[in-house]
């Protein structure tokens, strides 16, 4: 079983085969792509571990301070830290985390690309970084950034200087890359990070590079979108020991979205290189949003990434009208099989049969303009006032999204968190105020506006129980 894993070094063979041999013993069933379910019965085996040596495998030291579970594969290779002149430095920043700034986040990406070439991309110093990536095949993990340093991966300042990044190898249009292997591992790192660290197992923390808003309204097109439509959130979950439970009925207000995977899958198009051709079916946490409860209706407009006007699209790469497992949202109406959430400031309908749901009635709090205010800015950063920075210290401008939160919506409150900035723009500190974190009295409303996060002043809207 070591050797089947394909693994190069010993402690990856090892994890793999524990992790086989344990699923022998519980115990499992799955549905293929093509609808075929397949059951294991438990069994109760011990395994012959000594026949490890045979292999040969190189044996990786662990040192001192790694921070990965014991139980998995992992080695350090470190990102580098360097000045490249003119005042230029990579290829992350230095910091004291949590300590001098609460971790909220730990955001999963993809590496559109392959394992060794990946690390070796995160070994250039004037390239960008990330906290880790995991090989496909094994689920064997390279670490190259402490916890406590700000890697450069979402693409939005503040969630980096609040997050650790996760890179997975494999392509996002090829969900096939996603191996049970890799899961797991996964699963056992995030898990492990969260509960020293503090971030709550969810997904208003865990969360896709997809999830994370641009900073400015300039930026929301060039945001990422992986891992995709294919990544097993609810899969996911459950590994993590956190599985998407909810408290609800018709009335409670919210819905969390948890299609089932397998059989959920939804005709998109444009995996390979015609970007017309349809995808192989394959099973998705995606569900498709569109204007009206029909499943022939225009899907829903994201002005964000189609400043036009334009409907999205079913292109793999285009998540304008779709919500995710595990994904929270305010309920806005129903309509016999189908459901509305508020989304991007519209009505978002979805197919959601009681013989075949899609979602799970939930219960918790939404938020809502305040009284008297017809609509309200949107953020994609949660920066403290002006009054907050430093004398000679540079004003990080409070700059709206182009979407406004509407008078008599309502949307899923995810967190509540203070205005903060960590100001991090040179190598060695040497820049007045640079290595601390600005903080104000501005506090925001984190909340699931789309398929994104995203924030507004808490003075702005009101905090409500969600039951209609």
């Amino acid at each position: 079983m070591a050797r089947y894993s394909g693994a190069d070094s010993a402690d990856a063979a090892a994890a793999f085969a524990d992790e086989v041999f344990a699923t022998i013993r519980t115990g499992a069933t799955r549905v293929t792509d093509d609808g075929q379910r397949v059951a294991l019965a438990a069994r109760d085996v011990v395994p012959a571990r000594d026949w490890l040596s045979r292999l040969g495998l190189r044996k990786l030291a662990r040192p001192d301070g790694l921070e990965c579970p014991t139980d998995i594969s992992c080695e350090w290779i470190p990102a580098p830290y360097q000045e490249l002149g003119g005042g230029d430095y990579g290829n992350h920043d230095k910091g004291n985390r949590p300590q001098q700034q609460k971790i909220e986040y730990i955001v999963i990406h993809d590496t559109e690309g392959y394992f060794q070439p990946s690390v070796d991309l995160v070994l250039d110093p004037t390239y960008v970084s990330w906290h880790y990536t995991l090989r496909s095949v094994d689920g064997h993990i390279a670490q190259h950034v402490k916890a406590k340093d700000v890697g450069w991966h979402a693409g939005n300042w503040y969630v980096n200087a609040k997050s650790i990044g996760l890179e997975h190898e494999g392509f996002a249009a090829q969900g096939t890359w996603y191996t049970e292997a890799m899961y797991r591992t996964s699963a056992k790192l995030v898990r492990h990070l969260a509960l020293r660290l503090g971030i709550p197992l969810d997904r208003n923390h865990i969360i896709g590079h997809d999830n994370v808003p641009g900073t400015l309204a300039a930026n929301v097109r060039g945001m990422h979108w992986d891992p995709g439509p294919y990544w097993d959130w609810s899969h996911y979950f459950d590994l993590l020991k956190a599985p998407f439970r909810t408290l609800g009925w018709p009335g409670s207000g919210l819905v969390t979205i948890d299609p089932d995977f397998a059989t959920n899958k939804p005709a998109f198009v444009g995996c390979g290189s015609d970007p017309v051709a349809p995808c192989p079916p394959r099973g998705s946490s995606a569900v498709i949003l569109r204007t009206a409860p029909h499943p022939a209706a225009p899907l829903i407009k994201d002005i964000g990434l189609r400043p036009g006007g334009e409907d999205a699209t079913m292109h793999i790469s285009d998540h304008g009208a779709r919500a995710s497992a595990g994904q929270t949202y305010a309920v806005a109406d129903r309509q016999g099989d189908w459901t509305a959430i508020w989304y991007l400031g519209q009505k978002a309908w979805f197919h959601n049969p009681r013989s075949a749901p899609t979602a799970k009635w939930a219960t918790g709090l939404v938020v809502t303009p305040k009284a008297g205010k017809a609509t309200i800015p949107v953020y994609g950063r949660a920066y403290p006032e002006q009054a907050a920075y430093p004398e000679g210290m540079p004003y990080q401008t409070i700059a709206p999204l182009q979407y406004t939160l509407a008078a008599g919506q309502r949307y899923a409150v995810g967190n509540v968190l203070p205005g903060e900035y960590y100001r991090a723009v040179t190598f060695d500190g040497s820049s007045p105020g640079d290595w601390t974190v600005i903080r104000g009295e501005k506090k925001y409303v984190q909340f699931q506006f789309g398929h994104r996060l995203m924030f507004v002043d808490l003075a702005d809207v009101s905090i409500l129980p969600s039951p209609i």
